[in-house]
């Protein structure tokens, strides 16, 4: 992924989302209070513009806050496309996050955050091997958002086990 701004290059409904040459948000950038949406919202933006490079819209991670808070993916994605981050973000306020208490949308996003491959999984394995390129020394990364930071050369505090 060298090369790449950390900032996504969105320029409105009239622009463009450009995943070859930026990452998207982070998973830790709330949109609407919620973390993942932003990054879901960036690579639907780039799909949109067939400039999604390596990124991939409706990945399981996108699956989870869209089921979290009860969004069809294909519904999300017609929105995306016709209206700009601040009206995208107040329509899913009004339309989703309005259902669910400020608690319970605390409570996902950390259990969120916290999310790690299950053991012995092929996505564990993944995780490790990724890992091992991006931040070998990092085996105190265990969880798929500090990974995904990582991988996209932000900056990922070092985590003291307990």
């Amino acid at each position: 992924m060298g090369g790449r701004t950390m900032r996504p290059l969105y320029e409105g409904v009239s622009g463009t989302m450009d995943l070859t040459k930026s990452y998207p948000r982070s998973v830790r950038d709330k949109f609407a209070g919620v973390v993942m949406l932003g990054r879901a919202t960036d690579k639907g933006r780039a799909l949109a513009e067939g400039k999604n490079g390596e990124y991939n819209f409706n990945c399981p991670m996108d699956q989870a806050v869209f089921g979290f808070l009860g969004i069809d993916k294909d519904v999300y994605f017609a929105k995306l496309k016709e209206l700009d981050d601040a009206k995208l973000e107040q329509w899913v306020k009004e339309t989703y996050v309005s259902k669910k208490s400020a608690a319970e949308i605390a409570q996902w996003n950390e259990s969120f955050l916290g999310r790690s491959p299950e053991k012995g999984s092929d996505s564990e394995k993944y995780f490790l091997e990724l890992r091992g390129q991006v931040g070998p020394d990092r085996t105190d990364v265990t969880a798929w958002a500090d990974l995904l930071d990582l991988d996209e050369k932000r900056s990922v505090p070092v985590r003291v086990k307990a």
